[in-house]
């Protein structure tokens, strides 16, 4: 029977959707939680797990009490065994959302110490795949604890995800997770960079991004997402020119929901108005609506009007909804409408792509499937390319 160590981080991703670029520290998840944000992490990790129920009685699940991999690991049926560790403060927030038929009255505040120590009781147990849920911080906890010492694979749920230790949605995770666990020996093992980036200087608007080391995964690019990738300088001028055209053909009494990005930010630019690099902006006539909005501001102000969505792909990856702009919900995307979503890349990024599609990794199967199929890229002044998107 091969054993899988599994390690929720309840919190990641928190703070995506109220705008707070991440959950890293208790204040932060104080905040969130006071701006009403909801655990998604635990969703995300069942979506993974569901794909390994064809395979439950030749595994068993080695994890933590609670959001931490019980609950969830519990629900499906799996043969689960829980390490025992009273360290866990335990939290009266109940805010995991009820749907998909999760229902808990237990949460537990945990920490980076919480993974550490966890990924290394993992390891202890000799078990054949580490599975994760989180972002890039809980990426750096993971290689802190495991570095070489063992093949890992992480379900994206956090805010931002740099790191190609993640797989491109938490479905792809549980199905990379059974090729390997059915036959490891077929599976390509590789060595990825761990990546992340200051949290406190990310809210700022800068980005600060540093190589912490390598981890294990079992590779397969059908399933595992690419590194990040900056964009050069000698993009600018092309940047420009698709701002200007953007501009140009900007139709009145309409609303732009502006996503954040270094391709974006030349739009705000041309109109001559100071945006938030890494936030989502509104603008209405040419003009400033609201800054760096939330999920809920955003959609006060769109709701019942007409409205479009600029959006970039993150450079090296293709994610165009679901990775730093959780803002951008399924909610808002469904007012807007599939036909006013505007993509805009240079040439180099999409070649950077390989021919991989973009990616949307919106957390509900239904948006991401009618986001799929064939999107209008623009490219340039009038140029544009017609691109594939998958889920």
């Amino acid at each position: 029977m091969k054993k899988i160590g599994l390690i929720i981080n309840p919190v990641a991703g928190m703070g995506g959707k109220v705008g707070l670029k991440g959950t890293d520290g208790e204040e932060v998840y104080n905040k969130a939680i006071t701006l009403g944000a909801v655990m998604e992490s635990p969703l995300k990790a069942k979506r993974a797990l569901k794909e390994l129920l064809p395979i439950k009685d030749s595994v068993e699940i080695i994890t933590f009490k609670g959001v931490m991999g019980e609950d969830i690991a519990l629900e499906l049926g799996f043969n689960t065994r829980v390490i025992e560790d009273e360290s866990f403060k335990e939290d009266t927030h109940s805010n995991i959302e009820e749907h998909e038929e999760i229902k808990n009255e237990r949460t537990y505040i945990t920490t980076s110490e919480d993974t550490i120590r966890g990924a290394r009781a993992l390891i202890e147990e000799g078990v054949d795949l580490i599975i994760f849920a989180g972002g890039d911080g809980t990426a750096r906890n993971i290689y802190e604890a495991v570095e070489l010492k063992g093949v890992v694979l992480g379900i994206p749920s956090g805010v931002k995800i740099h790191s190609p230790v993640y797989a491109k949605s938490p479905v792809k995770a549980g199905e990379m997770a059974r090729k390997f666990l059915e036959d490891n020996r077929k599976t390509h093992v590789k060595e990825v960079e761990v990546m992340d980036i200051d949290e406190d200087s990310f809210r700022k608007g800068q980005v600060r991004t540093r190589l912490y080391g390598y981890l294990k995964v079992p590779y397969d690019k059908q399933y595992m997402q690419n590194l990040k990738c900056g964009s050069s300088m000698k993009e600018d001028g092309i940047k420009k020119s698709m701002a200007k055209y953007i501009v140009d053909t900007m139709e009145e009494d309409t609303y732009y929901i502006v996503g954040p990005g270094s391709t974006t930010k030349f739009i705000m630019e041309e109109l001559s108005l100071d945006g938030t690099l890494l936030g989502v902006d509104v603008i209405y006539n040419k003009r400033i609506v609201k800054l760096d909005g939330s999920e809920k501001e955003i959609l006060s102000i769109i709701r019942g009007k007409k409205s479009k969505i600029i959006i970039t792909p993150i450079g090296g990856q293709g994610h165009i909804f679901g990775r730093g702009n959780q803002q951008l919900s399924p909610r808002i995307i469904g007012e807007a409408g599939r036909d006013n979503i505007i993509i805009i890349a240079t040439k180099e990024k999409i070649t950077e792509l390989k021919g991989s599609p973009l990616l949307v990794d919106t957390g509900y199967e239904v948006m991401d499937k009618y986001l799929s199929g064939y999107v209008k890229v623009i490219t340039g002044y009038k140029d544009m390319v017609m691109y594939k998107v998958e889920c």
